[in-house]
């Protein structure tokens, strides 16, 4: 087995994740099996108790794993399907280790860091690492210097000596100072100096910049780093396309700088798909608008990442149709609605608790009642039953859901029977599930989702919430005209709903942008009959 680790120094958000996500992708075109691996130093069990504002969005794995976004940049770069296993955390080590020392696997001898922890990292690492895979991308997540990320970053060094064939790259910063106006190294240097301290040498430097790395630059950090000037990688800024990452690494040659490394055959990598689809991307012009009504809005980066998978299966859709698309999440409310009745489509996203849930609903009622394609995820599909049952079915008036109003007398969603009200990591219902299309019974329509997933009977998707549509009152949602489309298996949970009449309004139970990859966007969100994005 091969391992590439990359780690970063000097700062968090350099771009870890694309850069690992990057490197895979160019060694997947030189012809070898990859997977991936994040290392999250905090001491959470994973990161599904996490707030979408500190952290960023909550990755569905495939068996119900809540990870890192990092893990949905990994699946969706290099199109694999990872587990739970694929993130490590501190939660989860310290965890396993109390658990053997209870059973007394360690034979009555003092637990410690060094060798218990440690060891138990590495045995992790090797376990997920196995056959058909040629190369593991070991990503460090945090910056090196951390106290949390110390056992870690000793067990990688003990990794290294172990398993020989074990490429680093190190990312790190190559700020500009205006009033000086050169690129300067120092950042660079000492990070580096702070990785070979705790037993790491960088074999690559990737150094991030907003500006194409210059070569006096270049050469000093290959020397005061004591790697190749080949080996010094600029990875700067390419703008909103992400996928240029890639074509910049092989364009500097960084295959060739890891297959040395490795041990392995130089070869040239096939980014010829990868290439026509980034350069589409930068061609594209005719704008399509999307409004994103969600309640984990703000002016900062992480807000963003609050949505990170939503946008990418967006923009996944709209390259599928020619479209360049835009976002739209304003925060003033008055603007909110401008852009709103301006937008070519309304997605109203999942979410937690109360707070901006009755602008959600306003923005479905917005969308049903001026025809305007609709998708609703998870709390935007049970937005939409609310907003109809307030509307439409006159004695609802004060319809709710129970997460929002414990004591409501109309509560179309429900918390499910088999969920825990008093431990919340871990307990929602979670991962991959079966839905299954069903036909109208009361109109005489066919049932749009199942044309969208081109006609199949049922379709596998990930699911991560803990409320349902009451199924007490489908019928009468049915009978005046809100169609449940999708069920579980028992047909008691409702997955898919569906306005018959309108052009597109759609919601889903599930999250498809979990499985959305470029080039294979998923189904809701392009469309194959009545279109989201046109």
């Amino acid at each position: 087995m091969k391992y590439v680790v990359v780690t970063g120094g000097g700062m968090s958000g350099l771009g870890k994740g694309v850069t690992s996500s990057s490197v895979g992708v160019l060694l997947q075109a030189c012809g070898l099996r990859v997977t991936c691996i994040k290392i999250d130093p905090y001491l959470n069990i994973d990161a599904g108790t996490m707030s979408p504002f500190e952290h960023g969005e909550v990755f569905v794995l495939q068996d119900g794993g809540e990870a890192d976004l990092d893990l949905g940049n990994y699946e969706r770069f290099l199109d694999v399907t990872l587990t739970s296993d694929n993130n490590i955390t501190t939660g989860k080590i310290n965890r396993t280790v109390m658990e053997k020392e209870r059973r007394g696997a360690y034979l009555g001898k003092t637990v410690q860091v060094v060798p218990h922890v440690t060891d138990e990292i590495q045995d992790w690492i090797q376990r997920v690492a196995h056959a058909p895979v040629d190369v593991c991308v070991i990503e460090l997540g945090g910056t090196v210097g951390d106290i949390e990320s110390c056992p870690f970053v000793e067990a990688l060094a003990e990794l290294s000596y172990r398993v020989g064939d074990f490429c680093l790259i190190h990312v790190s910063h190559v700020p500009v100072l205006s009033a000086v106006g050169e690129q300067k190294t120092k950042p660079t240097q000492h990070s580096v100096r702070t990785l070979r301290s705790l037993g790491l040498a960088p074999n690559i430097l990737a150094c991030r910049s907003n500006s194409p790395l210059e070569g006096y630059a270049r050469e000093k950090l290959a020397r005061s780093c004591h790697v190749s000037s080949g080996s010094v990688l600029s990875l700067h800024d390419v703008g909103k396309n992400v996928w240029r990452v890639p074509i910049l690494l092989r364009d500097q040659k960084a295959h060739e700088a890891v297959l040395r490394v490795l041990n392995l055959d130089v070869k040239e990598p096939d980014l010829k798909e990868w290439t026509a689809r980034a350069e589409l991307f930068d061609a594209l012009v005719e704008p399509v608008r999307i409004a994103l009504v969600g309640k984990y809005m703000g002016l900062t980066r992480i807000n963003k990442d609050a949505y990170f998978s939503v946008e990418k299966a967006l923009l996944h859709a709209s390259v599928a149709l020619r479209k360049n698309f835009f976002s739209q999440n304003p925060n003033a409310y008055k603007a909110a609605w401008n852009k709103l009745k301006g937008a070519d489509g309304i997605l109203v996203p999942g979410g937690f608790g109360d707070r901006g849930v009755e602008g959600k609903i306003l923005a479905a009622k917005h969308a049903r009642e001026n025809r305007i394609p609709y998708l609703g995820i998870c709390l935007g599909m049970q937005v939409a039953v609310i907003e109809f049952a307030r509307s439409v079915l006159l004695d609802m008036q004060d319809a709710n859901s129970t997460e929002f109003d414990a004591e409501t007398k109309n509560p179309c969603v429900v918390f499910m029977p088999e969920g825990s009200r008093t431990h919340v990591g871990g307990t929602m219902r979670l991962g991959s599930r079966r839905t299954y299309f069903h036909h109208n019974d009361h109109h005489d329509v066919g049932c749009m989702a199942a044309r969208l997933y081109g006609n199949v009977s049922y379709v596998d998707e990930r699911h991560r919430h803990r409320y349902e549509v009451n199924p007490e009152m489908v019928a009468r949602f049915e009978e005046a005209g809100l169609w449940f489309s999708g069920r579980d298996e028992s047909g008691e949970r409702m997955e898919i709903v569906e306005l018959g009449e309108h052009p597109f309004y759609v919601g889903v139970q599930f999250h498809p942008e979990f499985k959305s990859r470029p080039g294979k966007p998923s189904p809701v969100f392009t469309g194959k009959t009545q279109i989201l994005i046109n």
